[in-house]
């Protein structure tokens, strides 16, 4: 159509000019007489030429109007096959705008709405005039449609593309209705002040940190419009709208930040833990999932926010520095009890760690055998060797003869027949269900037990009879040593020098020889203890030296070093070539041996189907943060993350996003990390 009226305009442009030119060349002639001219006309003539001329005019203008009107005529039959005819008013009331395009996506056609509402699009391309309304035609679904604004109104769209007829449905009052019931949603939360009884001692109102952390609380609550109430000395509940949550979001909850500054120089620091829970109606059901957010900050080892969306994966916020050691014997002793409570009341244990079993994992498994064995409670530790790193399953060959072999491992696959109503599952040094030795065994017990040193992450265990997960440790091995010597159980538990110096072994490991952030006074402590049991110094420190094909190993996956940002660097190993968990790790861990290295990563295949990615920091850097944003978790220091059938490049190219994306909030206060 819009050929055809640019050909009528240029014709009735070439018949104005002609007409004006003509009238211009007789005026002249007249006016000068060239030629006699103004002598030989006559009036008559001129009145008739006049006539003529007007007549011509209007005859054209007639058949232009005529022609235009069937333009329009064919427009408006098309519309009326495509949606029925006599329903203007009902579109109209419906407030639905009807564009017609051509091949050309030129407009050709709307109906009225367009037009009450001063829209004047005759002509223009619809997607120069939209272009987000390009994505709805190249679709070619009948059933998509987008949302787009035009002159602050909302319109919903849907393409018919072999009418080429564009349907506009104003939806602004629902839009706004949405978007205030949204804003509106209650967001229901849990504060807690960490280490609240350690600093307060009794002494709440004369404690100045405690007032000041209190206000810090109080202001922020008013000012982002939260509801606080207080139902114990250190938590809070917490009520406000999504409009304020999301603004506690846009400022990344800053409250953690400004109440750690507040306790700034306190011998005991203060933090805060917030579980907040939202996008669901339910008001009890937003507290039972904020008490479970709580719950996984704790355990985290607190300093930070978790978010439980409904219906998608947990949001993690904070957690810049590391979990303050805070164990005490009363509560040791009573968890200890618990656990033996447990064991001496179940027909029989199976305790197992996570797959790639390392020295710690296999310590704290031989740790739970030794209460078993105080118990009177047949066990058995669930180990594929196949599934063992290295050094574990050398340590576990020559520490241990045949029969010894015989009684105290069984396979994942064994293990299965040995599950009987009352049987009691231990898992140690891991919490995250694909994760453990054998996944299977946890679905076909309803008794299960977690006990690990791993910042807790989203996916876990459930239907837990008893967990002790503490990011403070240093070790697994650490937190066995502890409930088997302040257990109160009479007599005492007895850990055989085998079992003692294997345990050792496993917090050599973690602790990196005692030098990572995360070894503390307990650390010593629970050293000291398997000293008393009979560990042997040598053979621990044995158990863990590399052989040359190891040490060739570590050497071949830091060859490729390369600097990813300030004090940032990350290592690819070969990717035909398989290597050996501890030696990933450990290359991760000579990496900060380097000057100026805050945080390394490296990653190399350990099998045809999973690539490890191996994360350690001097504490400046919290690589736990970075590493679960990739799938994996761990400590502030020491992380990791396993990726299943992906290319090394693949999981390359993720890292060096992640680390662009979140280095920033992975960064931490190197003041803070000294103080642990």
């Amino acid at each position: 159509m819009k050929k055809k009226l640019n050909t009528l305009s240029i014709v009735t442009y070439v018949l104005v000019v002609v007409l004006l030119l003509g009238a211009a060349a007789i005026a002249g002639c007249y006016f000068t007489n060239a030629g006699g001219f103004a002598d030989l006309l006559e009036e008559k003539y001129l009145i008739i030429t006049l006539v003529c001329v007007i007549g011509v005019c209007a005859i054209y203008c007639w058949v232009i109007g005529i022609i235009y009107s069937s333009y329009r005529n064919k427009s408006d039959l098309k519309a009326a096959e495509v949606i029925g005819e006599d329903i203007q008013e009902a579109y109209n009331f419906a407030m639905l705008g009807l564009v017609i395009t051509d091949e050309n996506d030129v407009i050709l056609w709307t109906n009225d709405l367009f037009r009450e509402r001063h829209i004047d699009i005759i002509e223009e391309n619809i997607l120069e005039w939209q272009p987000r309304l390009a994505e709805l035609k190249d679709n070619n679904s009948i059933d998509s449609t987008s949302k787009i604004m035009i002159n602050n109104r909302n319109y919903e769209v849907k393409y018919l593309p072999e009418a080429g007829l564009w349907i506009f449905k104003d939806n602004t009052d629902y839009e706004q209705i949405y978007t205030y019931s949204r804003q509106q949603a209650p967001v229901i939360g849990i504060l807690s002040i960490d280490n609240f009884d350690e600093v307060v001692k009794g002494e709440e109102d004369y404690n100045d940190t405690i007032s000041k952390v209190k206000n810090i609380i109080f202001d922020y609550a008013k000012n982002f419009g939260i509801l606080l109430r207080r139902f114990k000395d250190s938590n809070y509940s917490m009520l406000c709208t999504n409009e304020s949550f999301q603004k506690m979001k846009e400022d990344h909850f800053s409250v953690i930040d400004k109440v750690r500054e507040a306790s700034e120089g306190e011998h005991i620091p203060l933090t805060l833990s917030i579980g907040l829970a939202t996008s669901f109606p339910d008001v009890v059901k937003l507290n039972e999932l904020a008490t479970a957010a709580l719950s996984i900050a704790m355990s985290r080892g607190g300093d930070q926010v978790v978010v439980s969306v409904y219906g998608s994966e947990m949001e993690f916020y904070g957690g810049k520095t590391e979990a303050q050691e805070k164990r005490n014997r009363v509560r040791i002793r009573v968890l200890a009890d618990s656990l033996i409570n447990l064991i001496s009341n179940a027909s029989n244990v199976l305790i197992m760690g996570h797959t790639q079993l390392d020295m710690d994992s296999l310590g704290s498994c031989l740790g739970i055998k030794a209460i078993c064995d105080r118990c009177d409670v047949p066990s058995n530790l669930v180990i594929d060797l196949k599934a063992t790193e290295g050094k574990t399953r050398s340590a576990i060959t020559s520490c241990f003869n045949k029969q010894e072999l015989e009684k105290l491992i069984v396979s994942s696959k064994a293990a299965e027949g040995l599950v009987e109503s009352n049987t009691l599952i231990v898992v140690v040094d891991v919490h995250t269900p694909n994760m453990v030795m054998a996944p299977n065994l946890l679905e076909k017990s309803g008794r299960i037990v977690v006990i690990d040193h791993h910042r807790r992450g989203e996916e876990y265990i459930e239907s837990l009879v008893f967990d002790y997960i503490d990011p403070s440790a240093s070790s697994a091995t650490e937190i066995i040593t502890e409930l088997i010597r302040y257990a109160s159980i009479s007599p005492r538990i007895d850990v055989s020098p085998t079992y003692a110096t294997i345990m050792l072994s496993g917090i050599f490991l973690d602790s990196d020889f005692y030098k990572s952030n995360n070894t503390g006074i307990r650390t010593f402590e629970s050293s000291t203890i398997l000293k008393e049991f009979g560990a042997n110094n040598a053979l621990a420190d044995d158990l863990l030296k590399d052989d040359y094909e190891e040490y060739k190993e570590t050497t071949s996956l830091l060859s490729n070093v390369k600097t990813l940002n300030l004090g940032v660097v990350y290592s690819i190993a070969d990717k035909n070539t398989y290597y050996d968990n501890v030696a990933i790790s450990k290359a991760a861990t000579t990496c900060l041996s380097m000057k100026g290295v805050h945080a390394s990563f490296v990653i190399g295949r350990i099998s045809s189907k999973e690539i490890k990615l191996s994360a350690r920091s001097d504490g400046l850097i919290n690589v736990s943060l970075i590493c679960e944003k990739m799938g994996g978790g761990g400590h502030f220091t020491m992380a990791a993350a396993t990726f299943y059938k992906s290319d090394i490049e693949e999981v390359e190219k993720l890292l060096i996003e992640t680390v662009d994306k979140y280095l920033n909030d992975a960064m931490s206060d190197a003041q803070n990390v000294h103080k642990v």
